[in-house]
């Protein structure tokens, strides 16, 4: 089953994040935890092509020539001098896919990839999947615990106009 909750809660999830709510959806029944136990490359090799088909460039590989690079910092003449990897991005629209599997919670990799984000260069939405179920824990809910902790506490403001969890 396919679970998301999307941030800031006073705001609609957007057309284009519920087309990737619609990708995880559709692929469901390949990577569902806890019925599966794949890792984060493999869930995202089942909802690439669906992700390309909707404008994301997506990682293919762990070689450097396939990463995704989405800019931090430019440098000297323009060159891009910081970068971050993504594991998919629709550069039109500012939407950077990050796909986790059993560290999204056990080693915070959420809050790395809100991090990394949150430093982007144009980038709008920060859309984090999650395994619902990792080892008998509940990583879904324990990320939209943070968040949700987050913004009510709106002690700190993120520079993104959303972040969408998604939990398989």
């Amino acid at each position: 089953m396919i679970n998301f909750q999307f941030y800031p809660k006073n705001k609609q999830i957007t057309h284009d994040l519920r087309s990737v709510v619609d990708v995880f959806k559709a692929k469901i029944t390949k990577f569902e935890s806890p019925k599966f136990t794949l890792e984060s490359n493999e869930v995202l090799n089942h909802v690439a092509n669906d992700l390309k088909n909707i404008g994301y460039r997506v990682e293919t590989s762990k070689k450097s020539s396939d990463k995704i690079l989405v800019p931090v910092l430019y440098g000297l003449n323009g060159q891009m001098e910081q970068r971050f990897d993504a594991d998919a991005y629709n550069e039109e629209k500012g939407i950077v896919v990050e796909v986790e599997a059993g560290r999204a919670v056990t080693n915070y990799q959420f809050l790395k990839d809100l991090f990394e984000a949150c430093v982007m260069s144009d980038v709008n939405y920060l859309v984090i999947a999650v395994r619902n179920e990792y080892r008998n824990s509940r990583d879904f809910e324990k990320v939209i615990t943070f968040f949700n902790t987050l913004y009510t506490s709106n002690r700190l403001q993120l520079p993104l106009k959303g972040v969408l969890i998604i939990g398989y």
